[in-house]
């Protein structure tokens, strides 16, 4: 039997769908809306709707943008020479709280991955090929995590990039092995992307 009435229970169970979440937390969301005043729950809708109508992604380098291009390619103090790429436009929001990279980004919006069927193809790294051969870039920082899969996914670029004699760099491994940007603290990836060394090859 249910505990809740049907549009409670229906709120709690797409709570339940985010990453991470449990029931238990879902209840505690779905509470929490139900309590507060009725303005304060439709601009949480406004908001939710709004991103999915306004937010895509950046046509050069696939970052979250309310416009054509984001605001960091667009911006004319970057260096649009030095490219640092990651997996995923939230590494792009980690790296830009630093306060200390004043390069561009590529986002491949994902990483290679054989278990889980994820080939070199549905990675955007043709759409990289094509900007450079756009703009003559001095660096590539492949700021991917230290995982399996993320260095497989390293490895796999760099070697597609080292005919065009381009500098490659890897951050450094002060991130942990299998971590992810997303769980490394800030002091940590400042010294990975200042500690960063050149991609090396096995012959």
């Amino acid at each position: 039997m249910k505990g809740f009435a049907k549009p409670l229970d229906d709120l709690i169970n797409e709570f339940a769908k985010f990453p991470g979440i449990g029931r238990r937390s879902a209840e505690r969301f779905a509470l929490h809306i139900l309590q507060i005043d009725k303005g304060t729950a439709c601009s949480l809708a406004d908001a939710i709707r709004r991103i999915k109508e306004t937010i895509r992604f950046c046509a050069t380098c696939n970052n979250f943008s309310e416009q054509e291009t984001c605001h960091i390619c667009g911006d004319p103090l970057r260096d649009s020479k030095t490219i640092c790429v990651v997996e995923d436009p939230k590494d792009v929001g980690r790296i830009e709280k630093l306060g200390i990279y004043k390069g561009v980004y590529h986002v491949l919006l994902g990483k290679i991955s054989p278990l889980e069927g994820v080939g070199p193809e549905a990675l955007s790294v043709n759409k990289l090929l094509i900007r450079l051969r756009k703009v003559k870039a001095n660096e590539i920082i492949l700021a991917v995590g230290s995982s399996t899969d993320g260095e497989t996914t390293a490895l796999f670029i760099g070697k597609l990039l080292r005919p065009l004699n381009i500098k490659i760099t890897r951050i450094a491994c002060g991130i942990p092995v299998g971590s992810s940007l997303e769980y490394t603290d800030s002091a940590t990836l400042i010294r990975s992307l200042e500690d960063r060394k050149p991609l090396t090859f096995k012959s």
